[in-house]
């Protein structure tokens, strides 16, 4: 059964639009702006030890409605320099006397991808990992992002501006390429995030064009992955910012459900639930 999603309303006070969730029958009337958590409790999977560097398979996260507990969050307040302050300052977050129609948060407002740090260490729902000779894919379940990890050796693009061969374009998840450090820990280094459409956490922290967020993917068992991330972007933070740890489960099921953020429904969702006053002011 495919089952689509609003993705911006996940976001917002942990209310989801889940029109219709596998498994999950009840005789109720539902809202549509009620969170139910999908039939993620499954069994644990098989245990024992990791197997020698592999990855592959989909992994249940902290919003995956499995019980899977959040490690470590971004650190707070983070380390900006006055650069760095004065774009967060610019940030308006939605939360306590900030309803979603206010905010300029582009993903509540727009329905706009997260983008890469942040679609890692916010809505973490369930990931599927996947690899070929050359590279490593993450599959996030959370707006059906995919990400793509060279393992070819290769380094990493530092020219994002200008014209030449070795040139490139930001692009929401940037350019990753990955390593084995042992058996059980794969790095991860990742840059090039187009920096104006996208935050790095759901509290608004910026990022440039040439921030290096560097993430080791650490499985100490064949249940149990944490990813720990760390992002180093001199102009707007004065030492290495920590992005936080989250821990994952191995899913027996390895069910990857669809979940796609649909603007038309975010706009009856900003209509009908995020302007607090009805004027139908929200955008």
């Amino acid at each position: 059964m495919r089952v689509t999603c609003t993705g911006i309303i996940a976001g917002v006070a942990g209310l989801l639009l889940l029109p219709a969730l596998a498994g999950a029958q009840s005789d109720a009337p539902r809202s549509p702006w009620k969170y139910y958590p999908e039939e993620a409790r499954a069994n644990e999977g098989p245990g024992g030890p990791a197997p020698v560097r592999d990855l592959t398979g989909t992994w249940l996260g902290e919003s995956s409605g499995g019980g899977v507990p959040r490690l470590v969050r971004p650190e707070s307040p983070p380390p900006l320099t006055p650069l760095g302050q004065q774009v967060f300052e610019q940030r308006i977050v939605e939360g306590p006397g900030v309803s979603v129609a206010d905010t300029n948060d582009p993903h509540y407002r727009y329905c706009d991808p997260f983008g890469f740090p942040r679609n890692m260490n916010d809505q973490i729902r369930s990931m599927t990992i996947a690899t070929i000779p050359d590279r490593t894919f993450v599959l996030l379940k959370f707006m059906n992002i995919w990400r793509e990890i060279w393992t070819d050796g290769r380094d990493l693009p530092t020219r994002f501006t200008g014209r030449g061969a070795d040139v490139h374009d930001p692009t929401y998840n940037g350019y990753s390429v990955g390593y084995w450090e042992d058996d059980y820990t794969f790095v991860v280094q990742t840059t090039g995030m187009a920096a104006d459409t996208t935050w790095a956490t759901e509290q608004g922290y910026p990022h440039s064009v040439d921030a290096v967020v560097t993430e080791r993917f650490h499985r100490s068992s064949k249940n149990d992955l944490t990813v720990t991330t760390t992002m180093v972007d001199p102009r707007l933070y004065t030492r290495p910012v920590q992005m936080g740890e989250v821990y994952f489960r191995w899913s027996p099921r390895q069910t990857f459900f669809d979940f796609s953020c649909v603007p038309s429904t975010v706009q009856q969702y900003l209509e009908e639930m995020a302007d607090p006053a009805g004027t139908g002011a929200a955008p």
